[in-house]
C-alpha cells in the first residue's frame, strides 16, 4: 500500500530512532514517540512497528526486523504487548537472546524491569553527533 510522503517520514524516524536502543535495554513506545517529538503518538509507534517488514519476507528493505529491533519497545507499564499469535513469545525470547530477564505476572503478562533494563535519555544519541557537525 502506498503511503504519503508524511506517512513515509514519519515511519522512517520512528524506526531511526528504534535502532539507537542499546542492546539488551527496553525502553516504551511512549518514549520512542517523544524522541521523535510527538510525544503523543504512542500508539502510531506501535502502528510502525506492527508494519515492520520481517526480514524473511523482505530481506533486502532498508528497515526490517533484522535491521530494527523492534524487540526492545514495551508498553510504558513495562510490559510486552500482544502482536498477533506468538508475537508476545517470539519478543521475550528476542530479548532473553539479549540478557533482558523477562518476568511473568499473574495474569501471564511478560513483564520487564525499567529499573534494570529501561534505556530513557532526553534526545536520541545521534543528535549529539549532529550538534558536533
Amino acid at each position: 500500500m502506498p503511503r504519503s510522503d508524511e506517512a513515509a517520514m514519519w515511519f522512517s524516524a520512528v524506526y531511526r530512532a528504534v535502532q539507537e536502543v542499546p542492546y539488551g535495554s527496553v525502553t516504551s513506545y511512549g518514549h520512542i514517540a517523544t524522541l521523535v517529538g510527538y510525544p503523543q503518538r504512542p500508539r502510531q509507534v506501535g502502528v510502525c512497528l506492527k508494519h515492520l517488514p520481517r526480514a524473511t519476507e523482505q530481506p533486502d528493505a532498508r528497515y526490517n526486523s533484522d535491521t530494527v529491533p523492534w524487540q526492545r519497545i514495551i508498553s510504558a507499564k513495562g510490559v510486552i504487548s500482544h502482536r498477533g499469535p506468538g508475537g508476545a513469545a517470539r519478543q521475550e525470547a528476542a530479548l532473553q537472546q539479549e540478557g533482558v530477564q523477562v518476568g511473568h505476572g499473574s495474569m501471564g503478562e511478560r513483564t520487564i524491569d525499567f529499573g534494570t533494563y529501561g534505556w530513557f535519555p532526553n534526545h536520541l544519541p545521534s543528535e549529539d553527533a549532529d550538534d558536533e557537525d
